[in-house]
């Protein structure tokens, strides 16, 4: 018996939209059932670890602290990056070599361009 071409794709893709949505709906149905909705004072309102909030909740934060945390996310990440090629290093081409050493030129590059733009100091 032959099937057609994407029927196994299909097959697939239903499963994966059922795996997501059905235990979703039958999250829904229960907290439906067995917890119906009893709001009140204290039950709306937001505290944080028992204790009652003081002052506003949206206090804006210094934007330098969030461009020091990206960069030292990306260059974490390309850090680990580099774990496998040292690994291999010993055994590899002459093109490995120098992707990457280009790897490591971007790298070294993106660092200076922010420690030149006063990304990495503290103000």
């Amino acid at each position: 018996m032959k099937y057609p071409p994407y029927l196994f794709l299909g097959i697939l893709a239903l499963g994966g939209v059922l795996f997501c949505v059905v235990p979703v709906m039958i999250a829904r149905w229960w907290a439906w059932v067995f917890s119906p909705p009893k709001p009140g004072k204290v039950k709306n309102s937001p505290y944080e670890c028992g204790v009652e909030s003081k002052g506003d909740p949206w206090i804006r934060f210094h934007v330098g602290y969030y461009r020091y945390a990206l960069v030292f996310l990306i260059l974490d990440v390309e850090s680990v990056f580099l774990i496998p090629i040292a690994v291999v290093f010993g055994g590899a081409s002459l093109g490995a070599v120098v992707a990457v050493l280009f790897f490591l030129l971007l790298v070294v590059e993106g660092l200076l361009w922010a420690w030149k733009k006063g990304i990495l100091t503290w103000s």
